[in-house]
């Protein structure tokens, strides 16, 4: 009998996650010095996280204090509940239900972010009055360059931030009735049967997802010109980055371990080393870019420097010589 074969009909490997006092009983040195190590990097992840706050608070316009720190949040929190997962493993799922939850608010607080640095939504409608949205970009529609491009107006705006909203909204409620049903013996995260609740509220769970990461796509490409002074393109990828390791990753490694091909190690079953396996390489995945988001946002605040229409339009008014109307 194979690897596969035994990790699935090992009685072991069917058993529940262990308690936190289980866990702790069977470390050995190699053990206790790996997780007291991802603890201090959770830990210091969440404590830059909050100089940076007090930073924010104190140097930042009052516009952008909200946005900005929602988005340097996603590494640490997404750390941090990834810590409480590996010392608790029977609280995982509601670990990983708050941390994407929270980057669902992430999502849509970045669309924003980028609005709010060219000054928010009047300047930005004023800035691309004469522009138009190029709406051929991923997740959804980057193979359709035959798309239209709409102008840029204010209903459209409002469109763009209501596909990213919705998602942020849907995932909080969508939560909520997962655990409710979990409570009644209806969801297990773990259950892909047909018949079950969790493959139909994660299968659309992702449909919101891609709906949601498409105008947060559509708006990065119009302001990256005029963003880019403010590094707006690695702000992005770091953005990007807690999204596919988060997310992408994480299912990945749960598909792995609910197959078998991660075999059970007791106390841990087979999924449950899956999660231990993710929550690890989280921990240190987002204290990197938990470094590398200070870096990027701890910055002085000045406006943005002008476009080369914006600019002309003042000057011509400036120009314009006083009506005498007497």
């Amino acid at each position: 009998m194979d690897q596969s074969n035994h990790t699935l009909f090992d009685p072991r490997c069917r058993e529940q996650a262990p308690f936190a006092i289980d866990v702790i009983m069977q470390l050995d040195i190699f053990g206790i010095v790996l997780l007291s190590v991802l603890t201090f990097m959770a830990t210091v992840s969440m404590l830059i996280f909050i100089e940076e706050c007090i930073y924010i608070y104190k140097k930042v316009p009052a516009n952008k204090k909200s946005v900005i720190i929602w988005v340097t949040g996603a590494a640490p929190v997404i750390s941090t509940m990834s810590c409480l997962g590996m010392w608790i493993p029977r609280a995982t799922m509601f670990c990983d239900m708050t941390s994407n939850t929270y980057f669902a608010v992430v999502i849509f607080k970045f669309l924003i972010l980028m609005i709010e640095e060219v000054g928010g939504d009047d300047a930005f409608l004023n800035r691309s009055e004469k522009k138009t949205l190029r709406i051929s970009t991923g997740p959804c529609c980057c193979c359709c360059p035959c798309l239209p491009s709409p102008a840029v107006t204010k209903r459209n705006l409002f469109i763009l931030k209501l596909g990213s909203f919705q998602f942020a909204l849907l995932k909080l409620v969508l939560t909520i009735f997962s655990i409710v049903l979990w409570t009644n013996g209806n969801f297990d995260p773990a259950d892909v049967a047909i018949n079950g609740g969790a493959i139909w509220i994660n299968s659309f769970l992702g449909f919101l997802t891609i709906v949601a990461l498409w105008p947060v796509a559509i708006i990065f490409m119009h302001l990256r010109e005029s963003l880019r002074v403010l590094k707006i393109i690695p702000k992005y990828s770091m953005y990007q980055m807690v999204l596919i390791l988060s997310q992408l990753q994480t299912a990945i490694i749960n598909i792995l371990a609910m197959n078998g091909t991660i075999a059970c190690a007791p106390p841990y079953t087979s999924q449950f080393r899956g999660y231990l396996m993710s929550q690890q390489l989280l921990i240190v995945e987002m204290f990197i870019i938990t470094l590398v988001t200070r870096l990027l946002y701890r910055r002085q605040y000045d406006p943005i420097p002008e476009e080369d229409g914006d600019a002309e339009m003042k000057k011509g008014f400036t120009s314009e010589k006083p009506v005498n109307l007497a």
